[in-house]
């Protein structure tokens, strides 16, 4: 099982941030997220916390109002 693993987070020459994550934890079965080549993801963290979420960026539907 790869559940487990050591990612890097690193600057690239046009300051944008990669996050490369390990292929055999993103390959195992039980990895939440399915991805066949790039997805968007949402990044969110809490100051005093050291942990890093990553979640599937689901867009937001716009509500329609039927009368």
């Amino acid at each position: 099982m790869g559940n487990e693993g050591k990612g890097t987070i690193f600057r690239r020459k046009d300051d944008r941030y990669l996050l490369y994550l390990p292929v055999r934890v993103v390959d195992d079965s039980m990895f939440p997220l399915k991805c066949n080549g790039s997805m968007p993801v949402r990044i969110r963290f809490s100051p005093n916390d050291n942990k890093l979420i990553v979640e599937k960026w689901v867009e937001e539907q716009p509500e329609t109002k039927s009368n």
